[in-house]
């Protein structure tokens, strides 16, 4: 007889240009879609038939989601209907303005969240904090290519990696994250590349010579760390121990470190043994060179 085996799941697109009366038309359409990608589009083009794709997703019980505005406008408003995806496990939303908090309904949130991608967002401090609020078991955590300066600050008993790439950082301040593993970042600039960096005098995160500030509160699980960057970044460690009568602030739990050094920048190169003694249980270090031109 013939062999049964499982199907595999299936991933949906739900195109706009396949719909009946407004609504989506993707096929499959009768059973539950455990993935689906909306990337194609110009979503302001379809302003009013966004709510009610979500609304069907909600219905269908998705659980991956990739949600893109492409091309432009760059700031569209999301749909606040996505707070009701209570199914979602994964979600990488791209070219957006997170929906205004005010708009979302009270206790709305992601209950099964574990993995959330926001690249190319537009996102006021509360419009992140918000929503990291509502990811209770969330592990993942990617900010690819933010259109404003993040301020990060991390309080969670679940997260486990942090991915910040390509963005303007003005700090990250993990204050309670007992079970985060890894800390990444790369391509990062500090707030006094832009004329319009704010300095903010009330407030104790932000620094007025313009670098970014990475500060690590409690996290002793953290193994993974970099790229730093000394000279651009300030690295605030709350733990301190006692060695030879003198305090110290330090990562024991750190194994692998990575920096992004300018060599010929005498106030980089002489903050590099200063980061070095904050890891005494340092295994690994990668060094990435970036050369400057010296005849300038």
């Amino acid at each position: 007889g013939r062999r049964r085996g499982r199907a595999a799941p299936h991933r949906h697109s739900l195109s706009p240009c396949r719909h009946r009366r407004g609504v989506p038309h993707p096929r499959g359409a009768s059973g539950p879609f455990r993935c689906v990608h909306l990337t194609r589009s110009t979503m302001e083009e379809h302003r009013g038939e966004m709510s009610r794709w979500l609304d069907i997703l909600v219905a269908k019980g998705v659980q991956e989601l990739v949600f893109v505005n492409r091309p432009w406008p760059i700031d569209l408003r999301l749909p606040a209907t996505l707070f009701g995806c209570a199914s979602l496990t994964r979600l990488y939303l791209g070219l957006w303005r997170l929906p205004d908090t005010a708009a979302v309904p009270r206790g709305a949130r992601f209950p099964n969240l574990k993995e959330l991608g926001l690249c190319m967002t537009v996102m006021e401090d509360r419009d992140l904090a918000f929503m990291l609020e509502r990811c209770p078991v969330l592990e993942f955590l990617v900010l690819m290519g933010s259109q404003t300066g993040v301020r990060l600050r991390l309080i969670s008993q679940r997260l486990r990696c942090v991915q910040l790439g390509h963005a303007l950082l003005e700090y990250i301040d993990v204050v309670d994250a007992p079970t985060l593993e890894r800390l990444f970042f790369w391509e990062i600039a500090p707030p006094g590349k832009l004329k319009s960096f704010r300095k903010r005098n009330d407030d104790n995160h932000s620094t007025m010579n313009g670098c970014s500030r990475i500060k690590i509160g409690r996290a002793p699980n953290l193994r993974v760390l970099g790229y730093i960057q000394p000279g651009e970044q300030e690295l605030g460690i709350s733990n301190t121990v006692v060695v030879a009568g003198s305090k110290e602030n330090i990562l024991p739990s750190v194994q692998i470190l990575s920096m992004e050094v300018q060599f010929g920048v005498r106030n980089a190169v002489k903050k590099v043994p200063g980061f070095l003694r904050c890891f005494p249980n340092l295994e690994t270090l990668h060094v990435y060179v970036k050369l400057v031109n010296l005849s300038t």
